[in-house]
């Protein structure tokens, strides 16, 4: 083992170990994910169905339990073959990230912590949104923060006084976007599959190899979940979902990820990357699920309700209302998600990010207002 590592160039050793932590966790959440139904089954864990929801069936809801111990295997069992292969290399990338890395294991632990709580026995959003804001908090501390908007708004630099503030609700919104928006089946696997990868190649890209292994072990976890999530029957006792642990976690690694990105020197690593927007770059997979929260949220306003009280008014629910199905509901959001993405990176280039993120802001109202009107045609209520 040691032999083969010392003859791998510097690029191959790195491709090889992407591919190895992603074929690992693929593997590892394969295992993992049936052991945790079989243990749901037995213990009558499940996610009840209501006239909220759209599944008819008791599904479990604890599929996340299997996400961090996955995700973390793969990167330490990978640091175990680098120490014994003697080349250290990934031993180095680590320590030279250590700070963030380690803030970002002890936000993962404490949100996955309360949201086995919340899967389990419930808990109040009160308590989950402390321990967010906690985790923001943390952020600071690990040197990751958005301390400047690149243009938006005309709006470069931000003193302290602001950018710390503007962290921790960024933190909060990104953690509760990914969560809100896990509706139907596929949908919040499917969006962070679609991040994940392009984190993962783009860090790749930048020589910003730490990075690129939590996104691809985090994909590769992803995988089987989307698998069983999707594809499973739940009649046969093959379904599972996320739940608030799964849903949690997710959001707070692509939180991670995507602040690592806005921070990146990208003419550094690479310059055909060097003239799109840092904050286009990072948050571009993050649009759909965060744009679809806001307007939600006006939305519950609108009609008087408290912006925290679930409702059928998601995206997801107004393409169903639509007469699409579940799969085709994914299939477009996810297709939209990855169209948003290489239009927002390319266009950075050319287009003042002021006007592109209006732009996007007015396409994707456009885009909910046509929708409504196609419903209420059908004379639906949403």
């Amino acid at each position: 083992m040691s032999d083969f590592f010392v003859t791998m160039s510097e690029a191959s050793f790195w491709r090889f170990s992407m591919i190895a932590v992603l074929v690992m966790a693929i593997i590892a959440a394969g295992v993992l994910i049936p052991q945790i139904l079989l243990i749901a089954f037995r213990k009558k864990l499940f996610d009840e169905p209501d006239e909220r929801k759209i599944h008819h069936s008791t599904v479990p809801r604890l599929g996340g339990l299997a996400f961090e111990p996955v995700i973390l295997f793969t990167i330490f069992i990978m640091l175990v073959f680098d120490v014994h292969a003697g080349q250290a290399r990934l031993t180095s990338a680590l320590g030279a990230n250590v700070l963030p890395l380690s803030i970002c294991i002890c936000s993962l632990i404490l949100l996955y912590l309360v949201g086995i709580a919340d899967d389990l026995i419930g808990v109040k959003y009160s308590a989950k949104f402390v321990v967010q804001v906690a985790c923001g908090l943390l952020f600071l501390f690990g040197g990751l923060y958005l301390n400047n908007l690149h243009g938006i708004f005309f709006l470069h630099e931000l003193p302290k006084f602001l950018f710390w503030p503007l962290t921790v609700v960024m933190v909060v919104f990104i953690i509760n976007a990914m969560n809100l928006i896990d509706g139907i089946d596929g949908l919040a696997s499917g969006l962070s599959g679609v991040a994940l990868t392009y984190y993962g190649c783009v860090f790749f890209n930048l020589h910003d190899y730490t990075f690129a292994l939590v996104a691809f072990a985090t994909l590769g976890t992803v995988i089987p979940f989307f698998y069983y999530n999707v594809f499973g029957k739940a009649e046969k006792q093959r379904k599972i979902f996320m739940g608030d642990t799964g849903s949690l976690t997710i959001g707070l690694i692509l939180c991670f990820l995507s602040f690592r990105m806005a921070n990146v020197q990208v003419s550094a690593g690479s310059p055909c990357l060097a003239d799109i927007n840092p904050l286009f770059l990072a948050f571009s997979p993050l649009f759909v699920p965060c744009l679809d929260v806001v307007r939600v949220f006006m939305h519950r306003i609108r009609k008087g309700n408290s912006p925290f009280l679930p409702d059928k008014s998601h995206i997801h629910h107004k393409l169903l209302n639509l007469g699409m199905s579940q799969h085709a509901a994914m299939i477009t959001i996810l297709s939209c998600s990855a169209l948003n993405i290489a239009l927002c990176v390319v266009l950075s280039k050319y287009v003042h990010p002021t006007l592109l993120f209006l732009g996007c802001l007015v396409l994707f109202t456009a885009l909910n207002i046509w929708m409504t009107h196609k419903i209420h045609q059908k004379n639906i209520e949403y």
